[in-house]
C-alpha cells in the first residue's frame, strides 16, 4: 500500500474511511509485484491497481465488503482454463491479495497514518503486516523505521521483535518481501507469514556531461522514478535553462563530484562526455563503487581508447567488465530521444535481469523475478521473496 502512499495519506488526513487491497504473493507471470495496491474509500472512489486491469472489479467489490463488514481477508486470483473471461489473470499468473479496512476510529489507524505520512514525505519506512496465520492477527500493522518502530502484529512480543529485525533487513536493501516466523519464534501457536513493504527515497541517476543527449536522458530518468543529477565542469552548459527537469545541477569536475557525493547499490551513473580528460578519472572512480550501473557514451573506437587509458592508470579487468560501453541497447537510435530510450532500456534490463532481446520468439519469462532480498521461495504456494526465521 505504500506505493500509493501520497493519495492514501491525503485520505487519512481528511479523516476518510477506506479499505486497501495489497498484493502479498505472486506466482507465475503476473502484471504487478508484491506491495502493489488498490484502495477504495467510503464514497466508492478507487485509486491504484493490483493487476493492471485483470481483476480490478473483483478487488473493488472486496474492498467495499471489507468497509461494510470490517474484516481483513486474503483472496487468491488466478487464470481459469474453463472461462478465460471470468475473474482471473489471463496472463497465467496467480496473486494473493490482502484486503484490510482502515477506519478513522480503528485502533490501528494511527500506525497506518504514520506509515503513510512517512512514505508520502520520502522517509525511509517499512510497513509489516501478517498475511497468513491466526485469523485475529491478519492484517495487523507494524511500522518499522531504521531506528524506531510503532504498533504490533498482535501476537507475542517475539513476533514483533523478529518482524522488526527482518523488516529492517529488507528496508536496508530497499525491497519488499515476505518472511515466515516459525511457531517457536512467534509464540502464538502457529507459524506466521509477514509481508514487509519498503518505501525508500528514489534511487539516484547521475548524468555526467551537459550535452544535448543528456536533456533527453534526464527526462527518461525522471520517468523511471530516479532522482536525477546533471554534473559538468562547464558552467555555460550546466544550467537550469538547459535542464529544467533535473533535480540537481552541479558545476564541478565529474570525478571530484563523484568522490564527494553519496551513492549506493541502486545508483546509476551515465557518462556522456566522451572526452578523455573527464571520462578517465571519472570512470576509474566509478568502477570501484558498489553502484547498480556504470555506462559511458562513445564510439567503439572511443571505447577501446578509453579502456586502454583506464588500464594504464591501474583499472583492473574485473572493474572494466562492469562498464556498459558503448552505452545503450542496439535500437538503431539516432536522435537524443531515441538514444535516451536506448540507454534507459539497458538500465532497466540490467536492473531486472532482462536479455534486451525482443520477446517475440524467445521463451524467457516476461516478468523476471530478480529477488526481493529473500533466501528461500515456497514453490507450493508460488510466493516470491519468502524466508523462514
Amino acid at each position: 500500500m505504500l506505493d500509493i502512499a501520497a493519495d492514501l495519506n491525503r485520505w487519512a488526513e481528511e479523516g476518510r474511511d477506506f479499505a486497501v487491497a495489497t498484493v502479498v504473493s505472486v506466482g507465475g507471470s503476473a502484471p504487478r509485484g508484491l506491495g502493489a495496491a488498490m484502495a477504495v474509500d467510503g464514497e466508492g472512489t478507487a485509486i491504484g491497481s493490483v493487476s493492471g486491469g485483470c481483476v480490478e472489479g473483483a478487488v473493488y467489490d472486496l474492498c467495499v465488503t471489507a468497509l461494510r463488514d470490517g474484516g481483513a481477508v486474503v483472496e487468491r486470483f488466478g487464470y481459469s482454463d474453463e472461462d478465460a473471461f471470468a475473474v482471473g489473470l489471463t496472463c497465467g499468473g496467480v496473486i494473493d491479495v490482502l484486503v484490510t479496512p482502515v477506519r478513522a476510529d480503528a485502533p490501528e489507524r494511527a500506525v497506518y497514518a504514520a506509515a503513510l505520512s512517512g512514505a508520502a514525505h520520502g522517509a525511509t519506512t517499512a510497513l509489516a503486516r501478517v498475511i497468513e496465520g491466526p485469523p485475529d492477527l491478519l492484517g495487523k500493522p507494524l511500522l518499522v523505521r531504521p531506528d524506531t518502530h510503532e504498533g504490533s502484529l498482535g501476537g507475542h512480543e517475539d513476533l514483533d521483535r523478529t518482524a522488526v529485525a527482518e523488516s529492517r533487513a529488507l528496508l536496508a536493501a530497499g525491497r519488499t518481501g515476505q518472511f515466515v516466523v516459525s511457531e517457536s519464534g512467534s509464540r502464538c501457536g502457529s507459524a506466521v507469514t509477514v509481508l514487509a513493504e519498503s518505501s525508500v527515497p528514489p534511487p539516484r541517476m547521475i548524468v555526467f556531461g551537459a550535452v544535448d543527449f543528456a536533456a533527453a536522458l534526464v527526462r527518461a530518468g525522471k520517468f523511471l522514478g530516479y532522482h536525477v543529477t546533471v554534473c559538468d565542469a562547464r558552467p555555460v552548459f550546466a544550467t537550469r535553462v538547459r535542464f529544467p527537469e533535473a533535480d540537481d545541477i552541479v558545476v564541478d569536475w565529474p570525478h571530484r563530484y563523484l568522490e564527494g557525493t553519496t551513492t549506493d547499490e541502486r545508483t546509476v551513473l551515465c557518462v556522456l562526455t566522451h572526452d578523455a580528460k573527464f571520462d578517465v578519472p571519472l570512470l576509474a572512480a566509478a568502477l570501484r563503487l558498489p553502484v547498480a550501473f556504470v555506462g559511458a557514451m562513445g564510439s567503439r573506437r572511443t571505447h577501446e581508447d578509453r579502456n586502454r587509458r583506464l588500464r594504464e592508470i591501474g583499472t583492473s579487468e574485473a572493474e572494466l567488465a562492469r562498464l556498459h560501453s558503448p552505452i545503450g541497447l542496439d535500437l538503431g537510435a539516432r536522435t537524443p530521444e531515441e538514444t535516451a530510450l536506448s540507454i534507459a532500456a539497458e538500465i532497466v534490463a540490467a536492473r531486472q535481469g532482462g536479455s534486451g532481446l525482443p520477446l517475440t520468439g524467445i521463451r524467457t519469462p516476461i516478468h523476471h523475478d530478480v529477488g526481493t532480498g529473500a533466501d528461500h521461495r515456497s514453490a507450493s504456494r508460488g510466493r516470491a521473496g519468502m524466508r523462514t526465521v
